[in-house]
This record gives C-alpha cells, sequence and structure tokens, in this order.
C-alpha cells in the first residue's frame, strides 16, 4: 500500500531520516508498520533537532516539502497567496499516486488536503481531526470548513475521519477515536494515592495562554490557607513563564509553586504515579494525552469542561470538572481532598478507564481501518 501524510506539522531531516514532534511521529509509526511505503507532503525546515523531536522508523519514505504558511497578517497573507497554487499542484500528484491518503487535521495544510481530496473519491483515505470536534464550540473558519468537508458524505466519499469524543453531528464518515501512550506491558498494580504529608499538583503542558497554566497556579494558591500542604510542579515551558514567575515572585508563591522544565515520557511516567492532581484549565483541547496518561497511574485529572474532557472523566466520576468559579472549584476539590476514600474511589476508575486505551488497542483499531480500505 502506497500511503500518504498530508500534515502541517514542521519536519526536519538529518541525513535520510526525518524527524517531527515526537507524539505525533510515534503515533504515525504505528500506521507505517502497516504500509509499503510512505510519502509525506509537510514543512520542511533547517533546523537542529531538539529533544522533542523523534524519527520516522520507515526505510521507504518520500518527501515532498511544501511551504509553511498562514495569515496571520497582511504580509504572511500574500507569501500564501502564492504558495498556494504550488502545493494544490503537488497534493494533486501525490494523491494521484497514493492508495490511501491520510490527512492531519485541523491546519493549514489540512484544510488544503480536504479540498484537494475531492478530486478523489475512489481513493481510500482516513483523517485524524486532533482538534475540538464540538459542535457548539467557538472556533476558526478554516477549522469549521474543514469538519464541514470531513463528515459530508456527499462531498466526500471513502473517508474515515478519526475523532475525539462522539458528537451528536457524528456521520458515517465519522468514527470516535483516541491516542495511547503507554503499552499493555507497563500495567503495574496501581499504587495507593493517599497522602500523608504533601498534596502533590501538576501541571503537565505548554506555558502558553491557551493552556493557561496561571489558572492552575491560581487554583493551588487559593487552597493554601485551608491547606499548607499543596504544592504545584509545572512541567513544561513556553512563553508565558515570565508572566508566571513574574506572578509567583509578586505573590510570595516560590515555596509552593516549582518550575520543572519538559520532561521526557519515562521521567512524567514517574512523575504522574508520585503526583495527587493534574489541573488542565485548558481552553481547547483534542484528545489531551496528558490527562489521560495522570489517569493511567491513577493522578485525578482537574480539567475545564472543553472538547471531550468531560466525557473522559465520565462527568466527575473519574475526576474533576472545573467551573467557572473559584469558589465552587475549590468546594469541589476540597471534597475530595477531605474525603480520602472518595478520592481513592475516583483514581481507581480513571486508572481502569485509561488503561482500557493501550498503544496495543490503538494498533489494532488502525488495522481495522486500513483493511476495511484495501
Amino acid at each position: 500500500m502506497k500511503f500518504l501524510i498530508v500534515t502541517h506539522v514542521v519536519h526536519t531531516q538529518k541525513g535520510n531520516d526525518f524527524f517531527a514532534y515526537s507524539p505525533y511521529v510515534n503515533e504515525m509509526n504505528v500506521w507505517l508498520r502497516h504500509v509499503d511505503s510512505v510519502t509525506i507532503i509537510a514543512p520542511l525546515k533547517a533546523e537542529e533537532l531538539i529533544n522533542l523531536q523523534g524519527k520516522y522508523l520507515s526505510d521507504n519514505i518520500h518527501f515532498i516539502a511544501v511551504p509553511q504558511f498562514s495569515f496571520i497578517n497582511s504580509k504572511e497573507s500574500i507569501k500564501a497567496l502564492f504558495s498556494i497554487p504550488i502545493i494544490i499542484w503537488k497534493l494533486f500528484g501525490a494523491m494521484y499516486s497514493a492508495d490511501h491518503i491520510h490527512l492531519r487535521c485541523p491546519g493549514n495544510m489540512g484544510l488544503l488536503g480536504s479540498l484537494v481530496q475531492l478530486f478523489f473519491p475512489f481513493k481510500f483515505k482516513s483523517a485524524k481531526y486532533a482538534g475540538n470536534w464540538d459542535p457548539k464550540s467557538r472556533q476558526p473558519l478554516s477549522y469549521e470548513l474543514q469538519k464541514f468537508i470531513l463528515r459530508n458524505t456527499f462531498l466526500t466519499k471513502r473517508m474515515q475521519v478519526l475523532v475525539y469524543g462522539e458528537w451528536k453531528n457524528f456521520t458515517k464518515n465519522c468514527k470516535s477515536f483516541f491516542t495511547a501512550t503507554y503499552s499493555e506491558k507497563e500495567i503495574i498494580p496501581l499504587q495507593s494515592k493517599i497522602w500523608e504529608d504533601k498534596i502533590k499538583f501538576v501541571f503537565v503542558g505548554n506555558l502558553v495562554k491557551g493552556k493557561q497554566p496561571l489558572k492552575a497556579i491560581q487554583i493551588v494558591e487559593n487552597l493554601i490557607p485551608h491547606y499548607p500542604n499543596v504544592e504545584l510542579s509545572i512541567y513544561g515551558d513556553g512563553p508565558e513563564r515570565k508572566v508566571l514567575e513574574s506572578y509567583i515572585n509578586k505573590e510570595s508563591l516560590q515555596m509552593k509553586v516549582f518550575f520543572k522544565g519538559a520532561q521526557d515520557k519515562e521521567t512524567l511516567k514517574q512523575i504522574y504515579q508520585n503526583s495527587h492532581f493534574l489541573i488542565l484549565f485548558s481552553k481547547s483541547e483534542g484528545w489531551p494525552k496528558v490527562v489521560a496518561e495522570s489517569m493511567f497511574w491513577g493522578c485525578l485529572p482537574i480539567v475545564s469542561s472543553v472538547s471531550c474532557l468531560p466525557n473522559m472523566l465520565d462527568y466527575e466520576k473519574r475526576g474533576i470538572v472545573l467551573k467557572d468559579s473559584f469558589v465552587e472549584n475549590n468546594k469541589l476539590i476540597n471534597i475530595l481532598i477531605e474525603d480520602k476514600s472518595e478520592y481513592e474511589k475516583r483514581s481507581i476508575a480513571a486508572a481502569s478507564w485509561s488503561r482500557n486505551f493501550t498503544i496495543e488497542k490503538f494498533e489494532e483499531e488502525l488495522i481495522k481501518i486500513l483493511q476495511s480500505c484495501e
């Protein structure tokens, strides 16, 4: 099978090897174990490799480099007008030669790919929609257009769209899906999470406005007067770090909030095992891997009510879904701090649910998708 990937993810090259953001590459490597060759259409930049980049594990890769484009300002928009015709031409050629077309959405390349695939109704196709599918959420017009095209069974033929969560606007093109981090081999008996000393909260993710790390700090800050043994460790980095450090210094939280930087998978595994709560007050998510990962080890998630997060938590049976009020949120967290049996009940439920979504299960489902296209 000749497999084509269309993605906006920026790639780098070293010799004959290609690299990109590790979580994305790790997932694509599972697909590539079951195809004969792969063509990748994506931006390619001459950059040094960083820790968060992973390598494609395929001996038969054909890479088609395209310009990275956006419409964030007038200058970028003018550049995009010259780039888009070139990209569309390359997409037509690659899709013509492919047996299976795989789109990574949402994104600028996903939008172009979803439009060009309309001219190949007899090709087998799949799309991974890694964003928020919730029809009630406010999203960019380009995202809404991609969702409309992909789910439309009149326009888009022979397509399986892999979506996080289950939504009322599903068509036969749409399939509820998930992402996996851990193997069945990594499952061990769950450690007791009941605290005797410190109550450990963690934030894991990029320090960007969309993740709202400041609100995570403020949640813990509001708990300190009642529970002086709470602490928050922040794992990640990004442009908001200086803002957060300034706030911590202003509010004298240096002994309660700690920056630990970005960490690898194995380190994070130990962190989840030794922590009690994960806080993610994100504005938008698809399938937040950090939530599923923390649940895998019984670290109870405290999350915002976006995308499929309430469904992942079975509406608070496996964690806490945050409200708009800090007072309400404090009450919800207080209940679990005071009632350790309720905390442990939800912790066990979280781990039991998350351990259904292993790499082996993920691969089984991908094989089914590829076999249905043969």
